[in-house]
């Protein structure tokens, strides 16, 4: 089974900087893409940044691009999303999930969320 657990969620200034990671285990590095999901109260679920374990292919959302970064540090089986320039509108419960079952980087995309099959527990970020 693929684990996820999250760290690095809590508070910051508007205009600051945080990065939350989220380590794989059990099957970890089966999982095709790693991304980044969050949620903010009476909102839908949006895709944040993805990347294509295998081949480094990254995705990101508008709402994030020239702010957010996702890379990933294979040897821990680990996915960083660093976030800078972090605005109010970024407060929400950030979630990583994984893809197993689909190979292509095309499965990472964040339109495709249902792709998404493994979900951690969620960390909050609050931005004020």
């Amino acid at each position: 089974d693929v684990q996820l657990v999250e760290s690095g969620g809590g508070s910051v200034r508007p205009g600051g900087s945080l990065t939350l990671s989220c380590t794989a285990s059990g099957d970890a590095f089966n999982a095709n893409c790693l991304g980044w999901f969050r949620q903010a109260p009476g909102k839908e679920r949006e895709g944040v940044a993805a990347i294509h374990t295998a081949g480094s292919s990254t995705y990101c959302g508008d709402a994030v691009k020239g702010r957010f970064t996702i890379s990933q540090e294979k040897s821990n089986n680990t996915v960083f999303l660093t976030m800078n320039s972090a605005k109010p509108e970024d407060t929400a419960m950030y979630y990583c999930a994984a893809v197993t079952f689909c190979r292509g980087s095309y499965c990472c995309r964040l339109s495709e969320i249902n792709n998404y099959n493994i979900w951690a527990r969620g960390t909050q970020v609050t931005v004020s």
